[in-house]
């Protein structure tokens, strides 16, 4: 009765591999131990000072991440994102393995490239499912994803939060014990169905079929949907044209160029999406600063040697409270083209005044506090613009822009990482990094506050103007793009 459920589950088409991706998902991301990692290297199990966690130790991951970031994009697409997401789930383990057993600070510099590695593959993670499941399941899909990797942190954080401070197990079983959660997950990702298609690395044959049906975003979503339905997707189509030429061939990496440059210039086309796609880059820039080093400020204001940490119980209500923040705007019902930008620079405000009480207070209580609004803020904004960027673009356009605008960012903060943080350069304490991190916010938040303005002072003409001439409702939208 069992082997006849799963065999009615995999041939669903979608739930199969949803369900075992977000289960992988859920493991990831279950890492108990990730809210202490500072109090961990600093405190008597790693015994590294905090000078140089802050301005050696984690701008290695930095640099890493970004040198890792664009090779794995590609390699993702041409290997058909499962052994990717396998990679990662090898990484992980051996990032807890080293962080549980290996002494030393070489070993732990080489932890942070391990990491680097991790982070690069998430982007496997989100495109897998577009190339195994039909199109009308993508937004469920995606939800349900998303909803794994949140319940994972949260669950991780808040396990963390209770052995600390009602068992008081030390930090190293925290990392024991997300060591042996990783290694399922990694068994998790061998169950993960291979897929059949990719979206750059295509046969020549295929290509040349595909560039000769043109027509609107939503028109090639409908054939693949289609062609997905009736269990003959692309990928199939593809394996039986080109015979031997699969995606590995000398003509389908030949062919990949053209294909990523009409996905890059119809990703870029439209002013309306580079405005999304520059505060997407900016402010995630920011964010993943701040993520990074928040932990150290903690820490600077009350010793994790001394006192109690609460960093486990802060990632896990800022988590749920981000998440409801996200969740949010599904039912706001805004002309984002007229008003997104507006709204983007008043929120980075908020930001922006969260990122300076954290810099400036003395309470521990007041900067998780703040850190919990900064973050909400953040992933109610980076929700929107998602939803905005991949609502305009077929799933091709919007992988190879995930990627783009994840790589500016990450380009953004190895800059500031590398003026600000590293020894070699100003190598600046904690407190001033975070009055720097608060002044990057204001600036995008004045960027998009005089743009916001602009675009809500001329739609609101072009109204003016449609209801003098008494023209049709139409020309209100081409306005707004226009400009």
């Amino acid at each position: 009765h069992t082997m006849g459920y799963w065999a009615k589950l995999k041939s669903s088409g979608w739930a199969y591999p949803t369900i075992v991706l977000s289960i992988y998902g859920f493991l990831a991301n279950c890492r108990v131990a990730e809210p202490f990692l500072t109090p961990y290297l600093i405190g008597p199990n790693k015994n590294i000072s905090e000078e140089v966690v802050t301005n050696y130790l984690f701008p290695v991951w930095t640099y890493s991440y970004l040198a890792f970031l664009f090779p794995v994009f590609l390699l993702t697409d041409f290997l058909k994102y499962k052994p990717v997401i396998m990679v990662q789930g090898l990484f992980l383990v051996s990032n807890y393995l080293l962080l549980s057993f290996a002494p030393g600070l070489p070993a732990m510099t080489f932890l942070q490239v391990n990491f680097g590695i991790v982070t690069s593959t998430e982007v496997a993670y989100f495109s897998y499912i577009y190339s195994v499941i039909p199109l009308e399941s993508y937004q469920k899909a995606t939800s349900y994803l998303r909803s794994a990797m949140l319940t994972g942190y949260t669950f991780g954080a808040s396990l963390g939060q209770m052995l600390v401070s009602l068992g008081g197990v030390d930090y190293f079983y925290l990392n024991a014990v997300t060591l042996g959660i990783v290694c399922a997950a990694f068994l998790v990702s061998f169950w993960l169905p291979m897929p059949k298609r990719t979206m750059f690395f295509k046969p020549e044959e295929a290509v040349g079929s595909r560039s000769q049906k043109k027509g609107s975003v939503r028109n090639d979503r409908q054939r693949d949907s289609e062609a997905d339905k009736d269990g003959e997707s692309l990928g199939v189509e593809e394996t039986e044209h080109a015979g031997g030429a699969g995606c590995c061939s000398r003509e389908s990496v030949i062919t990949a160029g053209p294909l990523l440059w009409k996905s890059f210039k119809e990703s870029y086309s439209s002013r309306h999406l580079v405005y999304w796609s520059l505060w997407w880059a900016l402010a995630t820039a920011g964010y993943m600063q701040i993520f990074n080093y928040i932990q150290l400020k903690w820490d600077h204001i009350e010793p994790s040697a001394t006192s109690s940490v609460y960093n486990g119980a802060v990632e896990a209500v800022s988590s749920v409270v981000g998440a409801a923040a996200a969740f949010s705007v599904s039912f706001i019902r805004v002309t984002w083209a007229t008003w997104g930008e507006l709204t983007l620079g008043l929120f980075s405000a908020v930001c922006s005044g969260a990122v300076y009480l954290m810099a400036f207070t003395s309470s521990i209580w007041a900067c998780y506090a703040a850190y919990v609004l900064f973050k909400s803020c953040y992933m109610f904004l980076i929700t929107i613009t998602i939803f905005q960027i991949a609502s305009n673009l077929s799933m091709e356009c919007y992988a190879l822009t995930f990627g783009i605008n994840t790589f500016i960012a990450l380009l953004l903060q190895t800059i500031v990482t590398v003026i600000v943080v590293d020894e070699t350069a100003l190598g600046l304490d904690i407190v001033t990094q975070f009055i720097i991190y608060g002044s990057y916010y204001a600036a995008i938040s004045a960027l998009f506050l005089i743009r916001g303005i602009y675009t809500a002072c001329v739609h609101r003409r072009s109204v003016d103007q449609t209801e003098t001439r008494g023209k049709e409702p139409g020309g209100e939208m081409i306005s707004s793009e226009r400009f």
